[in-house]
């Protein structure tokens, strides 16, 4: 089973993550941040990934500090989660579209973290939950499942289905990129490893 279980806990938050790479889509999820737990929804049913995540943080705050060690968690996780990455596809993208909004992702289980979010929305909310904090997520999550991902929200005027389109896009494409290759044996890398111990 490639499935990990991460606990964070700092000052700002604590954070429990528990992820099943080869689940059903089923989820548990409470942020406090009712958007965000719809986005992270939307990965996890999308991506087929069997996902428990409670977030407790200072939300009355800010939702900075919850967002990004969410994403520093899930990364953990999904890392964990894939272990040596043998036998994956290791490359996976997904074309999504969501209404008037569409957005093209790209990912690679490279073991080098690295993100382009081509992506300026500025002061642009969905409901109370200011959209760049999507930065702050899929870097955190990128840097610490050492992914490199690309996101091109190519279309789009709902900040909402803007936003949709990006986590659904995301998730497909890594769920190609984690599934398991019938053909392939051991790491698909002519280095011979994925991941730095």
């Amino acid at each position: 089973m490639r499935n990990a279980t991460i606990t964070r806990e700092t000052k700002e938050t604590i954070i429990r993550v528990a992820l099943n790479l080869d689940g059903k889509g089923k989820y548990e999820i409470e942020t406090g941040i009712p958007f965000f737990n719809h986005m992270l929804e939307l990965f996890s049913r999308h991506g087929g990934f069997d996902m428990v995540i409670k977030a407790e943080g200072d939300v009355t705050v800010d939702f900075h500090h919850t967002v990004e060690d969410v994403g520093i968690t899930l990364g953990q996780a999904l890392d964990q989660a894939l272990g040596k990455r043998e036998k994956i596809q290791r490359y996976g993208w997904a074309a999504v579209p969501m209404d008037e909004a569409f957005t093209l992702s790209s990912v690679d289980v490279s073991g080098r973290p690295y993100l382009i979010l081509d992506f300026q929305p500025g002061s642009l909310s969905a409901g109370n939950f200011p959209l760049v904090l999507l930065e702050s997520f899929f870097t955190a999550l990128t840097t610490h499942a050492k992914l490199t991902l690309h996101i091109y929200p190519k279309k789009g005027r709902d900040p909402h289905h803007v936003a949709e389109s990006i986590f659904k896009s995301v998730a497909r494409a890594l769920r190609e990129a984690v599934s398991i290759d019938p053909r392939s044996e051991g790491v698909p890398s002519t280095k011979g490893r994925l991941r730095e111990e």
